[in-house]
């Protein structure tokens, strides 16, 4: 049994005070609260949509900084927290396991928590965090060695701290938690290592664990402790004992859709990528799909059974994760709707009720490995843009190279999009890239890369790399798109004052007219941005942030792209705004 834990397991600095605590209702509510946000997605829906309109398209042009935050010393790499909001604080996460509570009023530091990680850690894609959780006087947060800490959020202190999986054999945890119901719901990390994807959910006071779903069939679910039921059935998707180490990381943590109280989580790619191995003679009648990698998955949040499923990309074989968000909305027919811009290159809407596909569309300009979806969603594959078969090569050792688009990198990857309740729209930060991709063999070792694929990416087109792109959802339509040289790696934010905001590798943090697409202003942060941007409101005035500080997966897995933005700096700066009163209306 776990017991409490002393502050000094971390090096703590400790400033803090006692506040108000985060109820259920104040979650629940996060996105019409405008003075807190207490949720990764500034709602559960993940709809990153604001209902302030104080900054607005005629007077964003007078947003000045009002303070900024240096993360200092050398733990710089990659930062793509979220920032939290509640009774004068500010949370937010940094590379290599780091929490920070800050002063919003001033910018100062009023505790720091430094997880001390262990050698051997193996995190796939940079050490980052993408944030955190609050509940009543807990933050809660994941660290790089697979396990998840609750501290107080006044101090600093360890509360309670519990192991997600074992990091030695290759999982990590770079995502933010949720709360549904009073419970803390996480995901994993370690899709490269034949890990097995799974959600857990936890007593967010406590850290007792509640229930625990793996999403690779096979595999048993628990409940208080007990079995609970089996995960699809058994070999029905899978050859042999390849379930077993079979990925399905879901790396990216989830939503909660509250109409139909249903956690939504998205799994990773299959084990290993070598799709030839998962499925002998690639037959394509199902059974080969294995399930539920590279899916969104509609799950009970008080059994952790599973409710649905749609796989986006079965028969996977380029790491087209499955993770992209999943944001709940309404439709401009009232009609309960879900939307999700995958990996692969394609844009989902399905049906809230029962995850049903209502529509899939191109969101990037070039897709290779498909022609199209058919009725129910399914691609139509373009059977020889499959990475070639290595059994099947004069020497046994590399399958036929084929150029596929998206890269592995994806359409879209982790980078939050957003909804527009003004417009309708959504937001969807992505790129245009391809790669060479060859399988080689590969056998499973506990702890080492079970990848069983090469792979070199390369950029479509000379102009641009990036695409921010104005989706109609309604029809699939193209709005309106803003094209970026180096890739975009970072979230995007929508406001009622017909604000769309995000940040560029280059270090600029812009504001777009929503309808338009038209840049109204620009800021230089110093380095790339690969973090998520909030507002909210203080003493009448509107507040912005975001954090800077360039990394991610591209410059560690880029290639050719990677080439192309290996002169950006590296950084660790939280950049705060604000339109000061006399500012608010427009000259």
């Amino acid at each position: 049994m776990r017991s409490l834990l002393l502050a000094t397991t971390a090096a703590v600095f400790s400033f803090g005070y006692a506040s108000a605590e985060v109820t259920d209702d104040d979650i629940a509510n996060d996105s019409t609260i405008t003075n807190q946000i207490v949720t990764n997605g500034m709602g559960r829906a993940l709809q990153r949509y604001s209902p302030l309109d104080i900054l607005n398209k005629d007077n964003v042009k007078n947003l000045v900084p009002a303070w900024a935050f240096s993360l200092g010393g050398e733990k710089q790499r990659g930062q793509e927290t979220q920032p939290l909001v509640y009774d004068g604080v500010m949370y937010i996460t940094g590379s290599y396991s780091r929490m920070y509570a800050i002063d919003i009023e001033t910018g100062e530091e009023l505790w720091q928590y430094d997880a001390r990680l262990p050698e051997g850690i193996l995190p796939c894609c940079d050490v980052v965090n993408r944030g955190a959780a609050l509940y009543k006087d807990l933050v809660i947060f994941g660290t790089l060695d697979a396990r998840i800490v609750a501290l107080n959020k006044d101090t600093g202190d360890v509360v309670w701290r519990d192991k997600i999986e074992d990091y030695k054999a290759g999982y990590s945890y770079t995502a933010a938690p949720m709360i549904v119901n009073g419970l803390v719901v996480t995901g994993n990390s370690g899709g490269e290592f034949g890990i097995v994807g799974a959600v857990q959910a936890r007593d967010a006071e406590t850290g007792e664990m509640v229930w625990e779903r793996p999403v690779i069939e096979g595999h048993m679910g628990t409940l208080n402790g007990e079995e609970s039921t089996m995960t699809g059935t058994l070999n029905a998707t899978w050859p042999g004992d390849m379930w077993k180490t079979g990925g399905g990381a879901t790396w990216l943590g989830g939503s909660y859709d509250a109409r139909t109280d249903t956690i939504i989580m998205g799994a990773g790619n299959p084990a290993p990528w070598n799709s030839w191995l998962r499925d002998a003679g690639q037959k394509n009648d199902g059974s080969g799909d294995n399930l539920y990698a590279a899916s969104r998955i509609g799950i009970d949040p008080a059994t952790g059974d599973i409710k649905w499923h749609f796989q986006t990309t079965p028969r996977e074989g380029w790491d087209y994760d499955g993770v992209n968000e999943v944001v709940a909305y309404d439709n401009r027919a009232g009609e309960q709707r879900l939307a999700t811009a995958d990996r692969n290159g394609y844009f989902y809407v399905l049906d809230a009720a029962d995850g049903d596909f209502v529509r899939g569309v191109p969101f990037v300009k070039d897709i290779s490995w498909s022609s199209g979806l058919d009725e129910n969603g399914r691609p139509i594959w373009v059977e020889e843009n499959r990475p070639g078969d290595p059994a099947a090569a004069a020497d046994g050792q590399k399958g036929e190279v084929i150029f596929a688009s998206p890269s592995f990198l994806g359409g879209k990857n982790w980078m939050p999009m957003a909804f527009s309740q003004n417009t309708g729209n959504f937001y969807v930060p992505s790129n245009e890239w391809g790669m060479d991709i060859w399988n080689e063999p590969i056998t499973y070792k506990k702890g080492a890369a079970y990848l069983g694929a090469g792979f070199t990416i390369k950029p479509n087109y000379e102009d641009h790399i990036g695409s921010l792109k104005a989706i109609d959802p309604d029809t699939g339509e193209l709005v309106w798109e803003f094209k970026n040289d180096a890739p975009l790696w970072g979230g995007v934010m929508t406001t009622a004052g017909g604000l769309v905001f995000t940040g560029t590798p280059e270090g600029k943090f812009i504001a777009f007219d929503d309808a338009t697409g038209e840049i109204l202003w620009s800021f230089q942060t110093g380095s790339g941005i690969v973090g998520q941007p909030v507002t909210w409101e203080q003493n009448g005035e509107q507040y912005v942030s975001i954090i800077s500080g360039w990394g991610g997966a591209v410059p560690l897995w880029g290639g050719e792209v990677a080439k192309k933005v290996n002169y950006l700096n590296q950084g660790g700066m939280l950049w705060t705004f604000r339109l000061p009163k006399q500012l608010a209306s427009a000259d």
